[in-house]
């Protein structure tokens, strides 16, 4: 039907109606199209926006991780120095110390009165204490370079408790306390010997600090598979508002009245150190204080054995020889100090050994022209003037006579590689400063193979 055939106004207006209805219906379509499109525009934007943000998120992140890793990588040569410094520092150290210790021995056999034997060995015992305190310096320091780690062995704690006892209870008389010990000489523990004794030296030093009347007990309580060693004083105490920062490093609580600070008040890096190392020897380690009442550390120990023990005992009883005779033994002494000469020569001549002395590679030769002296042992600082090594000197003594000589080597160098140089050239090896009872036992050992 065409639209001129149309009469009717009604029907007129319904196909009006249809053809609006259709419009409407396809205008409709087309707005929902737009609008979607409209959508996906602006989606695509935020994405685009959001791409951004996380890319520049990315690069930050990438900038401060490398910034990270220089700064570790900074942190890490940082502590090698101070660990090669230290190194360099405890060698320059030891030296003194080593003709010190050396000296005092001889000076305790020569004293015939008993006061002076007891003066020369608590001199001899607190020179001890000082190398043992250099040598953990270095291992913390070696600890915090990563260089390093425990020694565990199995040994009797009372080794290490009578050693805490015979250097403290001076101070305790001095102050008027009471230093007790409640230690099973049976107790066989399972740790590193040195930082043991560490640990032990600074909470007993820092209950002494901290009393003024009383005193400080040492105690053990006995478990199946560990010990409780605990270090009980009568002293301050420490506040409730304190007790979270005592193992800080330089942390120091209020002294007692009456106490003077610069007489005796230490850095405060004393049980911050206690805690590193009983972290890295994984002991657990707790603290119970009350102010004006006392404080009371406990450290938890794993218990050896007792085969381990008697291992222990068996090696100590090869080592410790007491009775040698060193008359008209011939020694050669290779070492470059001037002191560390003095009190060695004192020493093997009080032993009534037979000694020649030399300095450096050349002279060692030149000490072996005479045909009618053959060493029978050497003695070899490690480190010798003109650059020479003790080793060196020694394989060239022998190699000078066509015969395997007995050596030792003393050094202060504490690393693994050393040892394992040493015993390769078939010699043996004492690290400074040299104890002379050790140095008499092990010189006994070498001339009786």
């Amino acid at each position: 039907m065409s639209i001129d055939e149309i009469r009717d106004v009604e029907q007129l207006r319904k196909i009006n109606k249809a053809l609006m209805t259709r419009v409407e219906s396809a205008m409709d379509q087309h707005g929902n199209a737009f609008s979607l499109f409209q959508t996906a525009i602006n989606l695509e934007g935020q994405v685009k926006r959001r791409t951004d943000e996380l890319t520049d998120a990315l690069k930050e992140f990438e900038k401060a991780n490398t910034e990270l890793e220089a700064a570790k990588e900074a942190s890490e040569v940082a502590n090698l120095s101070k660990t090669r410094f230290l190194a360099a520092a405890s060698h320059d150290v030891l030296q003194p110390l080593n003709a010190a210790l050396l000296s005092v021995s001889v000076l305790h056999d020569i004293q015939d009165n008993k006061i002076g034997k007891e003066l020369t060995l608590q001199i001899e015992r607190s020179l001890d204490t000082m190398s043992e305190l250099l040598s953990t310096l270095m291992d913390i320091s070696k600890l915090d370079a990563g260089v390093v780690r425990p020694k565990f062995e199995a040994f009797p704690l009372n080794q290490i408790l009578d050693g805490i006892k015979s250097d403290f209870s001076p101070i305790a008389y001095e102050k008027g306390l009471e230093l007790r010990f409640r230690c099973d000489e049976a107790l066989a523990v399972h740790s590193d010997r040195t930082m043991l004794r560490r640990i032990f030296q600074n909470l007993v030093s820092n209950a002494l600090r901290y009393t003024n009347k009383g005193g400080v007990l040492i105690g053990i309580k006995k478990r199946a598979k560990e010990l409780h060693v605990q270090v009980i004083d009568t002293g301050a105490g420490i506040p409730i508002n304190q007790q979270a920062n005592v193992f800080e490093e330089f942390h120091r609580g209020a002294l007692p009245s009456g106490h003077d600070r610069k007489a005796n008040s230490g850095l405060g890096l004393g049980l911050s150190i206690v805690k590193r190392m009983a972290t890295t020897l994984g002991h657990d380690l707790t603290m119970v204080s009350k102010e004006g009442r006392g404080t009371k550390f406990n450290l938890t120990i794993p218990r050896a054995g007792d085969i381990n023990l008697q291992q222990q005992h068996s090696s100590q009883q090869t080592i410790n020889y007491s009775n040698s005779n060193f008359l008209d033994k011939k020694v050669l002494l290779i070492e470059n100090d001037p002191a560390g000469i003095d009190a060695m020569l004192l020493l093997l001549e009080s032993w009534k050994c037979d000694v020649k002395i030399a300095s450096t590679l050349k002279e060692t030769i030149a000490r072996l022209n005479d045909t009618n002296w053959i060493p029978e042992l050497i003695l070899a600082d490690q480190n010798l003037d003109e650059g020479d090594l003790g080793t060196q000197a020694i394989q060239a003594a022998r190699k000078y006579l066509a015969k395997d000589i007995p050596a030792l080597i003393i050094s202060a160098d504490p690393t693994k590689e050393m040892a394992v140089d040493v015993k390769n050239m078939g010699m043996e090896l004492m690290h400074k400063p040299v104890k002379p009872a050790q140095l008499r036992a092990l010189m006994s050992h070498i001339l009786n193979e």
